[in-house]
This record gives structure tokens, sequence and C-alpha cells, in this order.
């Protein structure tokens, strides 16, 4: 039994399909489908049902899979320990972009304050990207959406949620409860830029058979706030990039908890057992903390 075709089997089961996993994995299709047949004829058991492109798990399938999961943890445990010889003072952290530009920047001064000896490596990349380098033992630790993903550790840590942001002297700031109707008649600037499912706010105008006006469409968060700081429209925008300027009362929050709630916080995550940094994690929440109240405690990571 080769630990690849373990590791082809637990792709499919996380991704529920060969061209993902193929995908995932750098590898063709054919290779992915030749390892799973392989793994099937050396345990004497079929593992999955196939019904065209979808893979079914059997329930032979679902019994193996924690015995495949041990088996590569394992192994993982084992590679980890020559690692960590090579590269025992790195921790490589991925972060979404969002988390990336907004967080980081303040955290990771902070964290190599605490810890001298560690080298710090930023990767920043899509969800999905992120989840495979973690699956792969690329990344110790990701700042990324929620996943379902099993054998993953994951803690929340960073509110992200979506909020209705308007210019300082706005008439939404001294009204109490705004309506669909009056959202739909203002100037809207909507960013979009694949971090968060703008459908949710789309069916909120639709439900209301609403047409908004989206005056400024853009996919660069500067552009948004800048449209918005400017008097020329508001908008919906994620809370980690708005943070600053609402502290600053450079952007206006409006309270419409009453008509929608976005929530999509950021997860800290990383695979069960391989993770081992312990005094980092705490500092990382420190770190959150910190960020949290807006304004810097450095004499807590102090040791």
């Amino acid at each position: 039994m080769n630990i690849e075709y373990l590791e082809a089997f637990m792709y499919v089961v996380h991704l529920e399909s060969i061209h993902k996993a193929a995908d995932a994995l750098y590898l063709s299709q054919p290779t992915i489908t030749a390892r799973i047949k392989t793994l099937e004829r050396d345990l004497g058991t079929q593992l999955f049902l196939r019904k065209g492109r979808s893979m079914i798990l059997t329930e032979e399938g679902k019994a193996f899979i924690p015995y495949a999961e041990r088996i590569i943890r394992t192994y993982r445990q084992g590679k980890n320990l020559f690692k960590k010889e090579n590269r025992k003072n790195e921790i490589v952290i991925g972060a979404n972009i969002i988390t990336s530009q907004y967080f980081l920047p303040f955290a990771l001064p902070l964290l190599k304050k605490a810890n001298p000896e560690l080298r710090f490596k930023l990767i920043s990349a899509s969800n999905e990207i992120l989840l495979e380098k973690l699956l792969q033992n690329q990344i110790d630790i990701a700042f990324m959406r929620d996943t379902p993903h099993r054998g993953i550790h994951k803690q929340e840590l960073l509110d992200n949620s979506v909020r209705l942001v308007v210019f300082p002297g706005h008439p939404f700031e001294r009204q109490n409860g705004v309506t669909v109707q009056q959202l739909a008649a203002e100037p809207l600037v909507f960013f979009e830029c694949g971090a968060f499912d703008w459908n949710r706010v789309y069916k909120l105008f639709e439900v209301s058979k609403l047409e908004p006006r989206i005056e400024f469409l853009v996919d660069h968060l500067a552009v948004a706030k800048s449209i918005i700081r400017s008097g020329n429209g508001i908008g919906f925008l994620p809370y980690l990039s708005i943070k600053q300027e609402l502290e600053r009362g450079e952007l206006i929050e409006i309270d419409i908890s009453n008509i929608i709630q976005i929530n999509q916080p950021i997860i800290a995550a990383y695979l069960e057992n391989s993770f081992d940094y312990s005094k980092i994690w705490n500092d990382i929440l420190i770190t959150v903390e910190m960020f949290n109240e807006g304004r810097q405690r450095e004499k807590q990571l102090a040791r």
C-alpha cells in the first residue's frame, strides 16, 4: 500500500470529486483514478460507487476513512521530524487577501517581537488554495473562511462580517432603522472580489422587487472606501477592511440588522497533531485580542 494512494483517496473524500482532487494534487484525473483502483485492489473492497462524474463513498469506504487518516497523519508526523530540522526556526502562515492586508501587518511585528528566534513566512492566497497548502503541509497555520474538512483543527478568531457604511453626515446617520426601499434609492458602491457571497445582498433587493442603484462596481477595497468617503455613494464592505476608518470616524456604520446580517468569520486552521507551536498559538490569541480592542499592548507579549 502506497501513501500516495491513501492521499488520493482522502482528497477525493474531502473534495468529493476526482477532478478537484487531481487539481489539488497537480496530477491528471486518470492518475487519481488509477490510484483509487489500486488501493481498492489492495484492500479487496470497493471504496466508491461511481455514478457518472460523481464519487459516492460505500459503507466500506466510510469505515476506512479513520484508518487512512491515521496512517497519513503518522507518516506526516515522521516526515515533519526531518522537515523541522531544516526549518525549525520558521513558521509559515497562510492568509486570505483581506486578512493579509488588514490584520497580519498588525500581528506579525508583535509575534516577531515575542518570538525573536523565529522567522515568519507569509503566503497570501485564496481560501481554496490555502486549504490545499494546509492539507499538503506547505503552511503551518491558515487564516481563512470556515471550512468543514475533516482532520483540521480550527478556531474562530476575527469578525469580518459585511457592514453597511456611509460618509459622515449622511442622513442615515441620524435615522433609526433603514428600509430596503431607502437602500435601493441610494447610490451604491459594490465591492466584489469573491471574498464573500454577494448573493445575500442581491437577494435582499430581489425579494422586495426593487432594483438597487449600483453606481460603482469595483474590485479594489481602497477604491470602494475612497468613493464612499468622498460622499459619492454608500456600500457594503467587510469589517476588517474598514475597522480603522470606523475608529477614526472617516466612515460611519449603519445598523441594518433588522433587514440583513452577513456573518463571515475568519478562522485560524491547522492540521491536527501537526502544529506544535503552542506558544505561538497563545501569542496569536493575544494579538487578536489587541487588534479587536483597537490599541496596542505590546507588554502582554513580553516574556
